[in-house]
């Protein structure tokens, strides 16, 4: 899927020599950020929906203690 985005003159700058040093494109690049980007924004959302849940006492908690216990790991 082809996308535009517009890059401020610093930014590409700072692009264009990424790419000159390295020898690989400014798309590689522009593809590895969002790919790295998305994986964050995801892991943030995600995370943020899980407190929102928790707050609401959607979501169960259990302490390291009952879990350890409940697994036998302190016997």
């Amino acid at each position: 899927m082809a996308t535009s985005i517009r890059l401020d003159s610093e930014t590409e700058e700072r692009l264009n020599q990424l790419a000159s040093y390295t020898g690989r494109t400014k798309a590689f690049y522009l593809r590895e950020l969002v790919a790295r980007g998305l994986e964050d924004l995801e892991d943030y959302y995600l995370a943020s929906s899980t407190i929102e849940r928790v707050r609401k006492g959607d979501e169960a908690v259990h302490s390291t203690k009952d879990v350890r216990r409940d697994l036998g790991l302190d016997d």
